[in-house]
């Protein structure tokens, strides 16, 4: 018979951010009968989940965020094996990156751990990262979305430079672009010819799942 407080305990230690204790949790719900892929969905990106909830209603806060991030990844590394035979699916593969002459990267941290939680394979270029970066990364990881970020309003204008030398590149139509900042809008966005705008990091998971599911299946 399965546990059913497995979970819930493990939805708890990763809204705590207790990284310690959630492998062996993680351990816990397998032995008690769950599948991988319930693990996640029902326990892991629900946690995740709240976590950005309570970060946008200011009840959590950047280090509160960031530690939650570290015990789902904690989790996940349990589940890993797994992920390999097709038992857990995942929801796309995201190429992220602080732009070029930026060198912020804690927004980029909480949106990527948010990302990683919501089942998105990271690829995370760090900081500073150039036009003809995205373009290899583009070129050598397939992936569904990239995410693009900025601090500052003198460096968030290398964002439609990084937008043309993927268009120019023959790979606009292969991937999805979301962007994200402090200087940025929804306007500016449009502007820059992304295809989407996100405010903070839970909300860039919102917004990255739908883009995923929009995307025609080929």
């Amino acid at each position: 018979m399965i546990a059913m407080n497995a979970l819930d305990d493990l939805y708890d230690a990763i809204l705590d951010g207790e990284d310690d204790v959630t492998p062996a949790l993680t351990r816990r719900c397998l032995e008690a009968g769950y599948a991988s892929q319930a693990i996640i969905d029902e326990a892991m990106v629900p946690a995740m989940s709240e976590a950005g909830r309570l970060f946008e209603e200011d009840l959590y806060f950047v280090p509160e965020l960031l530690t939650s991030g570290r015990a789902i990844k904690a989790g996940l590394e349990v589940l890993e094996p797994l992920l390999s035979t097709g038992s857990v699916k995942h929801a796309g593969r995201v190429v992220i990156g602080t732009v070029q002459g930026d060198l912020h990267d804690i927004g980029k941290n909480l949106v990527a751990v948010m990302l990683e939680g919501a089942g998105f394979e990271i690829v995370d270029l760090g900081i500073d990262v150039s036009p003809a970066e995205f373009v290899e990364a583009i070129r050598e990881h397939r992936p569904q979305l990239v995410a693009l970020s900025a601090l500052l309003t003198t460096t968030m204008r290398a964002m439609p430079r990084i937008i043309e030398a993927i268009d120019a590149a023959g790979l606009r139509d292969k991937v999805d672009i979301l962007v994200g900042g402090a200087p940025l809008s929804e306007l500016s966005a449009k502007e820059y010819g992304a295809d989407g705008f996100a405010s903070n990091a839970n909300a860039a998971v919102r917004l990255a799942l739908e883009l995923v599911a929009a995307r025609p299946t080929h």
